[in-house]
């Protein structure tokens, strides 16, 4: 079979797209990806050289105000007619897409052309693309089971979020040895998804001084998104603390084998790659996500007890420092939160996906 998998835009859509492409290919099935023509799609796909791809024009939903609503409309435009070439060239059996803007036109043109069509949705609550769309595709793949009860005009089926296969856990001293850290010194892990977080970054550099005394006893990792790197990097320096910062990695099997606590946005790709690892979190939800899903999301790892929630706008730098420092010295509770988060990993998740689309395939 020939699947167009549509994902792209941010990490937390093309990451798991990635991991289906990764088992459909395993299966000896050929693959497909739609991504959109950002910068962060290009960069997350350089790790992924011997999967096809094609960039699709086009932006997310500005808003009906906005004047960038004519750049929207020229876009789906323009996608629609390159999609539809795509489609002639490629000739798909099926077409996936998992969520957000670049979805939209490949999921349409697949519907028309009578094609299986399959969406998935990772979030707690499902995103506008998915809400528009579930109900006339042939199946709806969640990575939740709670978000059914926002789609019940859909076919849904619970297959959990896909991982890519190369997020395996590495030996504690390689991986410490690879970016010159100490593999008996604790490491806390930042990270904002595939763009940075500013938000989070604003209040990691104000706890920076808070650690000053203990600069050689903790260790920090740093993802900053590209426009926060330069002056992440300074004010580790002014502290003398030890760090790793960077704007982007496609080394995420390195970091995730190192981090003893992470501080993290709750968007699903991320949750998904947090309890694949085991790894206790501070989440700090996105206050202007869609639907504000990243609270939805993490208040069922907090639940769980895998989690602690802190609101951005309520958060002190004190207040975040004092968390880590709480995890940091119980061992006890950082073993209790990982064994909850792993109980949340979707075991086989790209199995199950690649064995949905199999099946729609083999109905139609």
């Amino acid at each position: 079979m020939k699947i167009a998998i549509a994902c792209g835009g941010t990490g937390g859509h093309l990451f798991p797209g990635l991991a289906v492409a990764e088992e459909l290919r395993e299966r000896g099935h050929d693959t497909l990806l739609l991504v959109s023509p950002k910068q962060i799609d290009a960069l997350a796909l350089k790790g992924a050289k011997d999967q096809e791809a094609c960039a699709l024009p086009g932006i997310g939903w500005p808003g009906f105000l906005s004047p960038r609503v004519f750049t929207f409309g020229l876009g789906l435009w323009k996608s629609w007619r390159e999609c539809g070439q795509v489609y002639r060239d490629f000739q798909p059996t099926a077409v996936v897409g998992m969520g957000g803007f670049t979805s939209a036109i490949p999921l349409l043109l697949g519907w028309r052309r009578h094609l299986p069509t399959l969406i998935h949705e990772s979030n707690a609550i499902p995103g506008r693309v998915t809400k528009l769309i579930a109900p006339w595709v042939n199946k709806t793949l969640l990575g939740f089971d709670s978000c059914a009860y926002y789609l019940s005009r859909a076919h849904c089926v619970v297959t959990g979020t896909p991982v890519r296969r190369g997020l395996a856990r590495i030996s504690r001293a390689v991986a410490a040895e690879k970016f010159g850290l100490n593999p008996a010194l604790p490491v806390v892990l930042i990270m904002g998804g595939s763009q940075g977080a500013h938000g989070i970054n604003e209040l990691v550099l104000k706890c920076l001084p808070l650690w000053h005394g203990r600069r050689d006893e903790v260790q920090f990792i740093h993802l900053t998104g590209q426009a926060d790197v330069n002056i992440a990097e300074i004010n580790y320096r002014r502290q003398r603390l030890t760090a790793v910062v960077q704007a982007f990695s496609t080394e995420m099997e390195h970091f995730y084998s190192l981090a003893d606590v992470v501080i993290s946005r709750s968007g699903a790709a991320s949750l998904t790659e947090l309890s694949h690892y085991g790894l206790p979190a501070i989440l700090i939800p996105y206050p202007a996500a869609a639907d504000d899903h990243q609270s939805f999301n993490a208040r069922i790892f907090k639940e769980a007890g895998a989690a602690r929630i802190l609101v951005e706008s309520k958060t002190t730098a004190e207040t975040l420092h004092q968390t880590v420092e709480e995890l940091l010295t119980r061992p006890e509770l950082r073993r209790e939160m990982a064994d909850a988060a792993r109980k949340l990993s979707g075991v086989d998740a790209a199995k199950r996906v690649a064995e949905e689309i199999e099946a729609s395939c083999n109905r139609n």
